[in-house]
């Protein structure tokens, strides 16, 4: 009995190491992968072309990564670290995202206001759909049924019905949204505003911002966890938390020089923030709220969009 029961914790180990996350190293041009167990990097997969943007499925299989140089789309087999595919998806492709089946990859296009569809089995763009200037970031909601799209140079994000493909509202938020992040219930979405320094809330349901939320110098991306967002301050070398709930600030915490990707682990107990200039990966306690691990990547880490594998 006792073997089986150190078996199972074993297993139980093995299995919660698996966490990882896909870093794109936009001057290195590759992807590290570090695992999130140790903080350490276990492999670096080429890519090219400036990478930039990144989505992982949510069955672990597969990473999107955008290359806006290469004008293109990677397919990263997860397991086996080897690029299975690539899609010239043309423009300036930036954020990525993909629909909770993985049927669908959606592409934003900086440079044509739009968003490209791609079939992933076929590997080719089977649609493009019109938003505004600059998309950016892009969020689907957990049933799947809306695209967001944080259109940058427009202030505002852009609604998309999956089915039909229509641009069905546009909603007005903070100056230069970039990240755009939808919480687990998909009722509210958080736009980093990198001009106005703060984060919008959206109500998706009603359709308009509902609050605005003070973040430091220059915010990227926001990742939910506990109850709090984290949101990375690009010129400050921050991270700013606030309550969901009260929208009330709570802390800053010091992480590396210009942070822009971050994330929360599947079990929300850490944060991850890639930071660009230090060339670095920080581990934040979500809820000690301090940093506990950080870890060397390739040059120029961005990790922009779900780059963590769960």
């Amino acid at each position: 009995m006792r073997t089986i029961v150190l078996a199972a914790v074993v297993a139980s180990i093995g299995s919660a190491s698996a966490e990882e996350a896909f870093v794109t190293n936009q001057l290195s041009e590759n992807l590290t992968v570090v695992d999130l167990a140790t903080v350490q990097p276990v492999a670096t997969i080429a890519i090219g072309g400036k990478p930039a943007g990144v989505a992982v499925t949510l069955d672990g299989r597969f990473a999107y990564v955008t290359s806006p140089e290469a004008k293109a789309l990677t397919v990263v087999d997860a397991a086996t670290r080897q690029v299975v595919g690539k899609v010239t998806v043309g423009g300036g492709p930036l954020g990525v995202a993909v629909s909770p089946d993985g049927a669908a990859v959606y592409v934003a296009d900086w440079h044509a206001a739009a968003v490209r569809v791609i079939d992933p089995l076929a590997l080719r763009v089977v649609a493009d759909i019109a938003v505004g200037a600059s998309p950016s970031g892009l969020a689907v909601t957990p049933d799947g049924r809306l695209l967001l799209s944080a259109d940058r140079d427009d202030n505002t994000v852009s609604v998309i019905d999956t089915a039909t493909r229509d641009r069905r509202a546009v909603i007005k938020v903070g100056m230069h949204p970039f990240g755009v992040t939808i919480d687990a219930e998909g009722r509210r979405a958080y736009t980093a505003n990198v001009e106005s320094n703060d984060v919008s809330v959206i109500d998706i349901a009603e359709g308009r911002e509902i609050a605005r939320v003070k973040a430091g110098l220059r915010p990227y991306a926001v990742a939910l966890a506990q109850g709090r967002g984290f949101v990375t301050d690009q010129y400050d070398g921050t991270v700013s938390v606030f309550d969901l709930a009260t929208l009330a600030p709570i802390k800053r915490i010091s992480v590396g020089d210009y942070p822009e990707g971050i994330a929360a682990t599947a079990d929300a107990r850490r944060i991850i923030v890639a930071n660009w200039e230090s060339n670095t990966l920080s581990v934040i306690d979500a809820a000690e709220l301090k940093v506990t691990g950080e870890t060397k990547v390739g040059d120029g880490p961005r990790a922009f969009g779900a780059f963590l594998r769960r």
